[in-house]
């Protein structure tokens, strides 16, 4: 959300759902410090780039810790490079915190590093 701070978009989530502020923060920072935003917190995301754009929307995501997260090309706008590093980063938090990710991508490098595959080709699995 672009009106919000990185550290304002990971909380929010908390915050909706009846988490004391002081805790929201708390594990709003947290969060970010493991996607590798710990100097990042006040920015906007217009300060921030792509990749780091994408980290705050998986500590958002990740923040609440759902049961699954639904991932529609998650890394689409980066290069081959960050997309492997910020799949990279997914994949390890979604299992640090046992949440399953459902991620539909194109790129076939990124979905050789996923657990399980499914391909689908003219509307049928194969």
């Amino acid at each position: 959300m672009p009106e919000f701070s990185a550290h304002e978009n990971v909380a929010i989530p908390l915050l909706i759902n009846g988490i004391n502020k002081k805790i929201a923060n708390q594990t709003a920072k947290q969060i970010l410090d493991e996607v590798e935003l710990s100097d990042r917190y006040n920015f906007y995301p217009s300060q921030l780039s792509g990749g780091q754009q994408q980290r705050v929307a998986i500590a958002r995501a990740i923040v609440g810790k759902p049961q699954l997260i639904l991932a529609d090309e998650p890394t689409g706008n980066l290069d081959s490079e960050l997309s492997e590093k910020i799949f990279l980063l997914l994949k390890n938090l979604v299992k640090k915190y046992n949440i399953a990710c459902l991620v539909v991508t194109h790129n076939h490098e990124l979905a050789k590093l996923t657990d399980r595959l499914i391909k689908i080709k003219d509307g049928k699995i194969i």
